[in-house]
């Protein structure tokens, strides 16, 4: 998965488990960035009575560096507050909820936002409202007129949703963990099988969405909003984190309290790089700093594990990655330091020498007519590497990075092995995942008594 259960400590703490991140330039909305996180992985849809909510005691962010040293410039915090309507009733509602001021609608979820730089820390909205999950047809009824009700217009025409989305990401997850036996490819594996199509995984779960639209002025280190992709102020690095309070206390006689300093307890930048990367002893460390310490990490990109095993588990269809044994250059521009100008014509999204896992976007790329969700990969300079929009194939691109597509770019001495570029999980979008063509983008999540389990 892009980083759903990643780390072993915060596997066990989900609401505070950030899945994926992403920040393009908003297709519909010229001047607009979008930038989205994703919490709670793996909803099932139907998981009532006590259905997915954010946590009141998690310090939730989506951090901007402007300037390229790895460090937060620009942070949106998202705070929560849970109210129960009737303390009486064991029903997340009482009847069908029309509207998210209902009365019907028992457990509701409030928040705030703040944008903090250096000059301080302003307010964007207060007391904003989350839908409901996606209960059913009964109880939700009109679940899209709740969802655009829910979308919070704020000054300087910025836009804010906090609530329950369908999981955009898709990724054939039972083939990846189990010894990484791509289903088009499995008679090649070595526990060789017939080959079949993929099987996405991710396909009827829901996600809690953090959402943000808003001016490229706000997020670049000018307050500019650039036009030339080959200036340096065109391009930010993004990424999430939650964090929680030091000491929690349990009370035998009411709720559990929190005190003392937050603690950073998950982030996410680039997709799979805790999960795919990191060795197992160091994922809940590395969740825990900044990205402005990940130079610490960078022996595990540039000599990737995966890159060992893919030869391994499929003999002889990889002997030119097998053979590669120098520092994996393309991965450190890919994923550490932005790609310089000069490998890729007419295109650069680095942020300088300090390695730091962040989702780099250039915001002079304008945003393609036609997207490739291989993004760059396919020739579409505004998708992944280049940000990360919603239906991106980030699976795919990355797999095929570490397989060794992306080597020449930086060692022309490289030939990538004939596999390269078709190796894929075998799940694609649109076909396996529905999107929005507006904001928030990811589109309406499953409700429970729609989603009939497999047989």
């Amino acid at each position: 998965m892009s980083s759903h259960r990643e780390a072993p400590e915060i596997s066990k703490d989900p609401v505070a488990d950030s899945t994926d991140t992403y920040a393009f330039v908003s297709p519909d909305r010229p001047g607009f960035v979008t930038l989205i996180t994703n919490y709670i992985p793996l909803q099932n849809p139907a998981g009532g009575p006590n259905f997915f909510e954010f946590g009141d005691d998690v310090s939730y962010k989506i951090n901007v560096d402007n300037n390229g040293d790895g460090l937060a410039d620009v942070v949106y915090e998202f705070r929560f507050d849970t109210t129960v309507v009737n303390p009486d009733t064991f029903l997340y509602n009482t009847g069908p909820i029309t509207s998210i001021n209902d009365a019907t609608f028992n457990r509701r979820q409030r928040y705030r936002v703040t944008r903090t730089d250096s000059h301080g820390t302003t307010t964007l909205t207060r007391g904003a409202s989350c839908p409901p999950c996606n209960i059913g047809p009964r109880s939700t009824p009109n679940y899209s007129k709740l969802a655009k009700a829910a979308v919070v217009q704020a000054r300087g025409g910025r836009k804010i949703f906090a609530g329950q989305r369908l999981d955009g990401f898709y990724v054939d997850l039972g083939s990846v963990f189990d010894l990484l036996d791509l289903r088009p490819f499995q008679n090649l594996h070595v526990i060789p099988t017939p080959a079949s199509d993929g099987v996405d995984g991710l396909r009827s779960y829901n996600v809690h969405t953090l959402a943000l639209q808003v001016p490229i002025s706000d997020l670049t280190v000018d307050g500019s909003t650039p036009s030339d992709p080959m200036s340096a102020t065109s391009v930010i690095g993004v990424w999430a984190s939650a964090s929680r309070q030091k000491a929690l206390v349990r009370n035998a006689d009411g709720p559990d309290t929190s005190s003392g300093p937050w603690i950073q307890v998950s982030r996410l930048g680039n997709p799979l790089v805790n999960e795919a990367l990191i060795p197992m002893t160091k994922k809940d460390y590395w969740n825990s700093v900044d990205p402005a310490a990940d130079d610490q990490f960078s022996s595990y990109v540039d000599h990737p594990e995966l890159a060992g095993l893919i030869p391994a588990l499929y003999p002889g269809v990889f002997p030119n990655l097998a053979a590669y044994t120098k520092p994996r250059a393309d991965l450190d521009a890919i994923l550490l330091t932005g790609i310089p100008a000069g490998i890729i014509p007419g295109f650069q999204n680095y942020t300088g020498p300090t390695k730091a896992d962040e989702l780099r976007l250039n915001v002079a790329i304008p945003p393609a007519s036609s997207p490739n969700n291989l993004g760059i990969l396919g020739g579409d300079l505004a998708g992944y590497p280049n940000g990360r929009r919603v239906a991106d194939d980030v699976f795919t691109i990355e797999l095929r990075a570490i397989a060794g597509a992306t080597i020449p770019l930086v060692d022309p001495t490289f030939t990538p092995d004939g596999a390269v570029g078709v190796v894929t999980d075998g799940v694609t979008a649109p076909s396996n995942v529905s999107y929005l063509k507006s904001f928030p983008y990811l589109d309406h999540p499953k409700g429970g008594f729609e989603v009939v389990p497999p047989s």
